[in-house]
């Protein structure tokens, strides 16, 4: 896509509303036992692994009270609804949001999940272990790595048609934010920056998978498909991406500071490598 419009666009498709104030915040699923074995797991349905229900819980107390120190940028209001992909990781992690949400402010957001946001299909790559990739498809795996549009899995999905996917589900979750009452927006601006976030701007939550927030960041941005490795999203991290009068501005990216009760420097190790093979 060449320069940016008033609003983000793919595919001749407008994604945010004209005008629209509101906050989309996103959160990984917690680690699965596919990623504790090094598998690649694209749309393979496995559980959140032991240590990914202690992130989950950790990043839904997080999530339910975004004012503690250090602030997240998130309207105190609950919101507006909890997105998620169906498979069991981002479900089981999205529950532990509502439950902690809920538990806070007396009734759980509508949970509502959404194919739109399943992670890239990896086909063949599915459910085996990154050295077996590494060692029967070296070539096609590099290409992965290097040219991702230009290469895929065997059998699995091309970057293109998940950005399609992807726009898709954009649009109807920014659809549901546009239907939401507004907030009275400030006029006030210092130094070319919008003022704070109104109190009672809707936001929802995505729950989602480290590929697929990829293209839905870039897409959101206005970035090249070309650069889909260029946005890390670790397990249980949390991003923040602020529209103002329908402008997108990432406000914060993999926040995991939430997470440091169960780092150590082997998991940090091992969380390095597994981004390294290019696996999803």
């Amino acid at each position: 896509m060449s320069g940016r419009s008033a609003s983000a666009t793919i595919a001749d498709v407008t994604l945010i509303p004209d005008g629209l104030d509101a906050t989309l915040v996103f959160l990984r699923h917690g680690e699965s036992t596919y990623i504790a074995e090094g598998r690649f797991q694209g749309q393979a349905d496995v559980p959140l692994s032991p240590l990914g229900l202690r992130q989950a819980e950790l990043a839904a107390d997080r999530l339910a009270d975004p004012g503690r120190s250090p602030v997240l940028p998130v309207p105190r209001r609950p919101p507006l609804e909890i997105v998620c992909s169906p498979l069991l990781r981002t479900a089981r992690t999205a529950g532990f949001a509502a439950a902690a949400i809920g538990g806070r402010e007396g009734s759980a957001p509508p949970l509502r999940p959404d194919a739109d946001f399943l992670e890239i299909g990896q086909g063949a790559w599915e459910g085996l272990h990154r050295t077996e990739i590494e060692s029967a498809h070296a070539e096609l795996l590099a290409a992965w790595r290097r040219t991702p549009l230009e290469a895929n899995a065997p059998g699995g999905e091309r970057i293109v048609d998940v950005a399609r996917r992807a726009s898709h589900g954009l649009a109807q979750l920014l659809a549901h934010l546009a239907a939401a009452p507004r907030a009275e927006r400030s006029s006030t601006t210092a130094s070319g920056y919008p003022p704070p976030v109104a109190p009672d701007t809707p936001w929802t939550l995505l729950v989602a998978h480290d590929g697929i927030f990829k293209v839905v960041l870039l897409t959101l941005l206005d970035l090249p498909l070309e650069r889909f490795w260029t946005f890390p999203f670790a397990v249980c991290g949390i991003s923040v991406v602020e529209i103002r009068n329908g402008i997108p501005v990432l406000r914060a990216h993999n926040l995991t500071e939430h997470l440091a009760p169960l780092l150590d420097e082997v998991a940090v190790a091992e969380t390095e490598e597994r981004q390294r093979s290019g696996a999803l």
